[in-house]
């Protein structure tokens, strides 16, 4: 594992990588009390030719460095803390699997490990770094679909919280309205938000539709970083895709339980997918809202464009294509 610690005092101390060991921290530290936490999710890939490569991994320093202003933490050097990464990889780098359906999970985290009960900035803190080999996200398998409960009773964020920041607190009060999800037959949760229903996200993922709007065009829409929606990288690499591509429409904008619900019903709706570091695209199966199951249609040969978002993303993480966004460690 990758230590650092921080004092207000002191500033940065020197980075240590040293065996996989426990924590000690004072009873009062502020992560324990009033969630002064957040973390990264991040995965590095063997591929074919023995070569561990990482996926766009600025774009997680960049969001971390973005939550960690937002939780008052001290900024850090996203470049050094990086290069910390790529090292730490290095030495424990015979536990990135040998398989192209699994992968080295990469746990960046930081912590305000203030010893006082006081709610006020931390001046002590700590970022650390755990590894572990992955397999597939869900017991169904790396591409099985899901169901989705929506149910607009349980919110997972809301226009000024911190939705868009990836902090610890936005998990933990999830996981009760995952277990109401099993209680209907559902595996993850659709989040609804506002009056009108919006559609944010799918459990811990962002989430995309294939459809034909109402102009009779295929588009592929998915919600805007409109302050509720985490920027998943991801979601941003399919939205890159897509545009590449240049076949159909591609939209960030609002989408409500009226209008997929619309859509379904006059047959426009082809896919429903979500996207993230650890399922990388899953598609939906069904949706459970207001005590009814919505089917979700596939094409005749299943979901068409989650499979080709699917194929071409591990065949670049995976180095089976060459591509910037894959970095040798």
């Amino acid at each position: 594992m990758l230590t650092v610690e921080w004092t207000q005092e002191h500033g940065w101390r020197k980075p240590h990588i040293k065996p996989f060991q426990n924590l000690t921290m004072h009873p009062a530290s502020s992560a324990f009390h009033y969630s002064v936490q957040l973390f990264e999710g991040m995965k590095a890939f063997r591929g074919p030719d023995k070569c561990v490569r990482l996926f766009r991994p600025m774009l997680n320093m960049e969001r971390m460095f973005r939550s960690t202003l937002r939780a008052c933490l001290p900024p850090f050097d996203k470049f050094e803390l990086l290069e910390c990464i790529r090292q730490l990889i290095r030495v424990d780098q015979d536990w990135v699997p040998h398989s192209d359906s699994a992968s080295l999970y990469i746990r960046p985290t930081f912590i305000g490990t203030e010893p006082s009960l006081g709610v006020a900035k931390s001046t002590h803190a700590l970022l650390f770094v755990i590894l572990g080999p992955v397999g597939p996200y869900f017991t169904t398998g790396s591409f099985n679909p899901v169901s989705l409960l929506a149910d607009p009773r349980f919110i997972r964020a809301w226009i000024g919280g911190v939705g868009d920041y990836k902090m610890g607190g936005n998990y933990g009060p999830t996981i009760y309205v995952q277990s109401e999800a099993a209680k209907q037959d559902c595996q993850q949760v659709l989040w609804l938000y506002g009056d009108d229903h919006q559609v944010t996200e799918v459990g811990t993922m962002n989430i995309f539709m294939f459809w034909k709007d109402q102009q009779g065009d295929m588009e592929l829409v998915t919600p805007p970083l409109n302050g509720i929606i985490l920027p998943g990288v991801i979601r941003q690499s399919l939205l890159d895709l897509a545009r590449k591509w240049g076949e159909f429409k591609v939209s960030e904008k609002v989408i409500t339980m009226a209008e997929l619900i619309r859509g379904l019903e006059e047959n426009r709706v082809k896919e429903v997918f979500g996207s993230g570091t650890a399922c990388v695209v899953c598609p939906v199966s069904r949706i459970f809202y207001r005590s009814k199951f919505y089917h979700i249609p596939t094409m005749e040969n299943g979901p068409e464009i989650a499979k080709r978002f699917l194929k071409e993303l591990t065949d670049i993480q995976y180095g089976r294509i060459a591509s910037d966004w894959a970095q040798p460690i």
